[in-house]
């Protein structure tokens, strides 16, 4: 059984509730997003106070996937973890899209068991197995979320959903956007569109000036939103829901979370 000290999972779940305005942002920052031939790339990934600035903590990289554009998956090579920041370099050989993505979905759960307090974190496989049957005062949350970037070779490929959690689906491809032209993505929850829907893009180098500028968007009733990047840079879209969509049966909601780093280039 997987369990955590209160305080462990009391940070956790107070990370989860805080608005996204003032919570640790994670992401992927790759070291180019757009490539005329096939070449290496590193990408940073972290939690942090600022978009696109090391100053928090290194992001977990457990359940990274890299998909090549023909489907099968790329090993990320010379992976380390430091204090703020964890990093990977891949070996892009492949013409079209790459899409690089951190996946993270769970339970966690608090109870007592003959009147001491006990935490537990894991998959929802694991949590019929590992509950005990006698648990008392159990509370339940479930998490899922998706955090991720795009990078082409050469000419942009399609990318076909997920069908899984929250997730972009591009009209416009998120390798191809340029400032001062709108751009339409479409979100999908669970393969089915997320009307009205939240989507938040806010602009990269955020340590370095006093209001963040965000964009707040809404879907339409077919997921769909369009933006208009005002500048060039690196920005960050992310959107999050709540739903009772639960896997378990103890867990009355469910947390579902987004993020994308995109890169817009100058016209």
């Amino acid at each position: 059984m997987k369990l955590l000290r209160p305080l462990t999972i009391a940070a956790l779940l107070a990370a989860a509730l805080v608005p996204a305005a003032q919570a640790h942002n994670a992401w992927l920052l790759p070291s180019s997003t757009v490539l005329s031939k096939a070449q290496w790339i590193t990408v940073d990934a972290a939690v942090a106070n600022d978009l696109f600035f090391f100053n928090h903590n290194a992001l977990n990289l457990d359940n990274l996937t890299v998909t090549a554009p023909d489907g099968s998956k790329v090993a990320p090579e010379n992976l380390a973890k430091g204090k703020l920041r964890s990093v990977f370099d891949l070996n892009l050989t492949q013409a079209g899209t790459y899409r690089v993505a951190v996946v993270n979905a769970g339970i966690m759960a608090s109870f007592k068991l003959k009147g001491e307090p006990k935490r537990w974190r894991g998959s929802a496989e694991a949590f019929a197995r590992e509950i005990p049957a006698e648990a008392e005062e159990l509370n339940v949350n479930e998490m899922a979320g998706r955090n991720e970037t795009f990078v082409t070779v050469g000419k942009p490929s399609a990318l076909a959903p997920i069908g899984k959690g929250l997730e972009l689906v591009p009209v416009t491809h998120p390798n191809d956007l340029v400032n001062g032209e709108a751009a339409t993505f479409q979100m999908l929850l669970d393969g089915k569109p997320a009307a009205g829907l939240e989507v938040t893009v806010t602009k990269g180098a955020t340590r370095y000036r006093n209001q963040l500028g965000e964009m707040k968007l809404k879907t339409g009733a077919d997921g769909k939103f369009s933006v208009t990047f005002p500048e060039a840079g690196m920005y960050w879209l992310d959107a999050e829901l709540k739903d009772s969509k639960t896997s378990v049966k103890a867990a009355k909601e469910r947390r579902v979370t987004y993020a994308a780093t995109l890169e817009v280039l100058p016209q």
